[in-house]
């Protein structure tokens, strides 16, 4: 059930803010969605993959590690500070930003890196001022000493 929930909300959430409101920027401002043509674009595709890869594995991670889900109803009951975990404190934060960035450069367009922005604003701000208090208070000193030692406290 746990596993059901977790592709459910990753297709839902990641998926909306990562490729349906990307699309329809993309297709009010009219941008033609040719294939790649460039060296470019074939970077940006890396990067987007990159981005999924993300935050799949995230999602993953917290069912099997975390023993839970990434929706904060049934968050997970373990701290799970392995695999990306070492490097980034959000690497599903991350991976969404990556993939819409690399959305941006795939279509050459300003309104997708203006978005980037605001959608790394808002999730940076729900990581800080809901997120990071939540942890603090279900894991304690664990969630404190993961804190001190991922990339001197880089939020990402």
């Amino acid at each position: 059930m746990r596993t059901l929930k977790t592709t459910l909300a990753t297709l839902f959430v990641p998926g909306v803010a990562c490729f349906l409101i990307p699309y329809f920027i993309v297709d009010r401002l009219q941008i033609p969605l040719a294939p790649p043509q460039g060296f470019l674009q074939f970077l940006a595709i890396l990067a987007g993959g990159l981005g999924f890869f993300m935050v799949i594995w995230v999602s993953t991670a917290f069912v099997r590690h975390g023993k839970g889900t990434p929706i904060p109803i049934e968050p997970p009951t373990r701290l799970v500070i392995a695999g990306l975990f070492r490097y980034v404190r959000n690497p599903m934060y991350c991976g969404a930003v990556l993939i819409v960035l690399a959305e941006a450069v795939y279509f050459h367009s300003a309104w997708l890196t203006l978005y980037a922005a605001v959608l790394w604003s808002i999730l940076n701000l729900a990581l800080v001022f809901w997120e990071e208090p939540q942890l603090k208070r279900r894991f304690g000193t664990d969630y404190e000493r993961y804190l001190l030692k991922c990339l001197g406290g880089f939020r990402g």
